[in-house]
């Protein structure tokens, strides 16, 4: 089983949590600092959203979660072979959470991600935690760049 991700930056968390809870009828399943996640049982989605005022109403970047570490290397593996770059990342903390998981980049520069949660983490680790996600991209200077 996996579900797809859509990760948006939005203006204003507290305003998108609202519409967001009231169009899929479901309350976050994670509201941290800047950052807020829905697991929408119909349609299967993972909202990830992010307060990036600098960016709003666009997309952070996709996904799909699975749930386990083997559908990640199974993806890897699958991705290899159809010739594409894959960018494995394993025990990584990310959006508050312990994550394995396999990066690609899709056409105009789009990022798109396979992973699964393997464990929550606190919320003094920050959305970057490692430093290497959800942080500014030096390549399009954003104030949030893709990480969960």
């Amino acid at each position: 089983m996996s579900r797809l991700q859509l990760a948006l930056n939005v203006s204003n968390l507290e305003e998108a949590i609202a519409f967001y809870s009231a169009f899929f009828q479901t309350e976050p399943a994670k509201i941290r600092p800047g950052y807020a996640n829905f697991a929408v049982l119909d349609p299967p989605l993972k909202l990830v959203l992010f307060e990036n005022p600098a960016q709003p109403g666009t997309i952070n970047h996709l996904g799909v979660e699975v749930f386990s570490t083997q559908e990640v290397a199974d993806a890897t593996s699958y991705l290899k072979t159809r010739g594409l770059v894959t960018d494995v990342e394993e025990q990584t903390t990310c959006c508050y959470a312990v994550q394995d998981k396999v990066w690609v980049d899709g056409p105009d520069d789009s990022r798109w991600e396979v992973y699964t949660v393997l464990a929550d983490a606190p919320i003094d680790t920050g959305t970057a935690g490692d430093d290497a996600c959800c942080v500014g991209d030096a390549k399009e200077n954003a104030s949030v760049t893709a990480c969960c």
